[in-house]
């Protein structure tokens, strides 16, 4: 047998900028693109900023702009270039003959980390589907003509040798197949949602853009132990554990995908199964990482995407801001952040590292959570004590004072399932 090796993958960052742009932002930007393509494990051995006056048709880049990226290839070793934009499949086909060496889009590397990444086996479904999607665009018998047909192993694998009709045809019915499997799945995590709807506990979701802090914030919430690390996409699959709340009372949070800009939208259909487990929570903590020179425009890339599956403010969904990382703004910086309150958004700044701001924004979820409870006054005779148990278990008792019989009056605040639930069982309380 054989042993065949894995080729170390040398990368090209090429982030295309209009010579209008700020250029501090495009360098950030430059910096997210080295770092996705980091986290795809390619080593990248050099990276540039270009300036495009326009975009050419056949090639993207200008002949001479390629005539100069040809000679850093070269000189440099790399097989492989990334290009933080969208390509058209002509584009890529056309570069990777020019420079003989692969060539993927941003779409491309966001594609590929989350099928590197994905662990559940919905997770890899929802990426295959998405991956079989881009792909079926891209049958132009390109360098790498569908070497991404391969078992889960990326995109930077060997090439294939197909017929190009005989591969449209296979990826139609892979295409049928995942989306049928897909639907399972769909109609699995809705019969999952109506079971927790009629649960006492309220669903509290997570999100923002990717790598900033979201699984550590979980993490110091809930106790648990989730993969939390300094790069983008560390985790993909939804996870869900028991929040406990400052009076007792218990909720599901769930850590969910973080977002990036210029997300493909095959993604975003792919994830929707997913993505309804946000639009349907009872709460949205959108966690920021407030020392991002661009927190601002990671926002509105975040609510523009909560915003494609009718979830948060805008669909009266409940939502509280997290500023995370004050830890690594300066003096005057941290000075001028705080928690603030306004009529559509609360803010809570917090450090996740140094644990600060953990138990008021705790508070705050409760406080935000409770906006919908019911208050209720009951009476509570000796023989029904165990109400009395259940309801310090499952409610926040406010007052509590027993009359001459031995009667307990009891003023709670409940979770609007939970006194329904009451309300029906035991009906003679609210005599």
């Amino acid at each position: 047998m054989i042993e065949q090796k894995t080729i170390p993958q040398r990368g090209l960052v090429i982030h295309p900028v209009s010579s209008q742009r700020n250029s501090r932002v495009e360098e950030l930007r430059m910096q997210e693109a080295v770092g996705l393509s980091e986290a795809l494990g390619v080593k990248v051995a050099a990276q540039q900023i270009t300036p495009m006056r326009d975009i050419k048709v056949g090639k993207y880049l200008g002949s001479g702009k390629i005539e100069e990226l040809a000679s850093i290839i070269k000189a440099r070793d790399i097989n492989l270039v990334v290009i933080n934009a969208s390509l058209a499949p002509i584009q890529q086909r056309n570069l990777e003959e020019t420079w003989n060496v692969k060539v993927i889009d941003r779409t491309g590397l966001i594609l590929e980390i989350f099928a590197l990444r994905a662990r559940t086996k919905e997770g890899r479904l929802q990426v295959e589907l998405a991956r079989l999607g881009y792909e079926r665009s891209r049958l132009v018998r390109t360098w790498t003509h569908l070497e991404r047909q391969r078992g889960g192993q990326g995109f930077l694998a060997g090439p294939g040798e197909t017929q190009i009709e005989s591969d449209r045809r296979m990826l139609l019915e892979k295409i049928d197949k995942l989306k049928g499997d897909l639907e399972q799945v769909r109609r699995t995590r809705a019969l999952q949602r109506r079971k927790r709807k009629r649960a006492p506990e309220r669903v509290v979701a997570l999100v923002g853009y990717t790598n900033t802090g979201k699984s550590t914030l979980f993490n110091l919430l809930t106790g648990s132990g989730v993969l939390a690390k300094n790069m983008l996409f560390a985790t993909l699959d939804t996870t869900h554990r028991v929040l406990i709340l400052p009076s007792g009372q218990k909720a599901v949070l769930s850590d969910t995908v973080g977002f990036i800009s210029d997300l493909p939208t095959d993604l975003v259909d792919a994830f929707r199964a997913t993505l309804e487990e946000v639009k349907e929570a009872d709460l949205l903590i959108h966690v920021r990482d407030i020392s991002d020179p661009l927190t601002e425009e990671r926002k509105q890339d975040v609510m523009q995407i909560l915003g494609s599956i009718e979830a948060g403010p805008k669909y009266d969904q409940s939502m509280i801001e997290v500023w995370n990382k004050t830890d690594l703004l300066g003096a005057d910086e941290r000075a001028g952040v705080g928690a603030s309150e306004d009529s559509e958004v609360n803010t809570f700044a917090i450090s996740c590292l140094n644990n600060e701001g953990i138990d008021a924004l705790r508070d705050g979820i409760e406080k935000t959570l409770s906006r919908f409870d019911h208050h209720i006054d009951v009476t509570i005779v000796p023989k029904d004590m165990h109400i009395r148990a259940w309801l310090h278990e499952n409610g926040e008792v406010l007052t509590e004072k027993v009359n001459e019989l031995g009667h307990t009056h009891i003023h709670a605040r409940l979770p609007q399932v939970n006194a329904d639930m009451l309300r029906s069982r035991h009906p003679q309380i609210f005599l």
